[in-house]
């Protein structure tokens, strides 16, 4: 009986963790010109608003200056546009 609790247990633990590690891992920097961010969730971007999307292990070179933002939008220089 030990042996049947352990072989469900074990799977069954191991999705847990799986699913649990999934759900932050959606992440990506989003670059417009030498300006970047780090989106927390997928968006579409709007045409006018010509970002570049990296994956979040993407390296920035030298140069790139990295400005944070909740919520939708993108930078435009130095300000941040909402749509």
């Amino acid at each position: 009986m030990r042996l049947m609790s352990n072989a469900v247990l074990g799977p069954t633990a191991a999705a847990s963790i799986l699913a649990f590690s999934a759900i932050g891992a959606s992440a990506a920097v989003v670059c417009r010109g030498n300006v970047c961010w780090h989106a927390h969730e997928t968006y579409d971007y709007p045409p006018s608003a010509r970002v570049i999307i990296h994956p979040d292990d993407w390296h920035p070179a030298p140069g790139i200056t990295f400005r944070e933002h909740e919520g939708r939008g993108y930078w435009n220089g130095t300000r941040w546009t909402e749509w």
